[in-house]
């Protein structure tokens, strides 16, 4: 299956000014949770994430030029949730920095989830 949510972990390693979508936005030093999906070509577009190289389309295409991907967790569906993977990590006491990162096409508040401290552990425990 090529289908599914996933959630790319990043690491800020300074407090660091991203113009994304010509809005500039001070990102804290510390780590990202980003979710997204790819209802067809999961690991292309995972691929495609951690590519240098690439036309900027996405927020996150933004983010990743100054933020290092440090772990991807997958979880393959043929359904889009998307959604309830971004809640779930917010409950994590992820903080929003940037409102609709992400999720302009939905009713999140957010895709992308700022944490002071590497919440790898906790993310290990919501895709199990």
């Amino acid at each position: 299956m090529n289908k599914g949510v996933y959630c790319l972990l990043m690491h800020l390693k300074n407090y660091t000014r991203i113009n994304v979508k010509g809005k500039t936005v001070l990102f804290p030093k510390g780590y990202y949770c980003y979710v997204g999906s790819a209802l067809n070509g999961l690991e292309e577009r995972i691929k495609r994430h951690k590519s240098k190289v690439k036309k900027k389309f996405w927020h996150i295409d933004y983010f990743l030029e100054k933020a290092k991907i440090v772990k991807v967790k997958v979880i393959k569906t043929n359904e889009k949730k998307e959604c309830w993977l971004s809640e779930k990590i917010k409950s994590l006491k992820g903080r929003t920095v940037m409102n609709k990162f992400g999720s302009t096409d939905c009713k999140c508040e957010t895709h992308l989830h700022f944490f002071p401290s590497n919440p790898s552990k906790m993310l290990d425990r919501v895709f199990k």
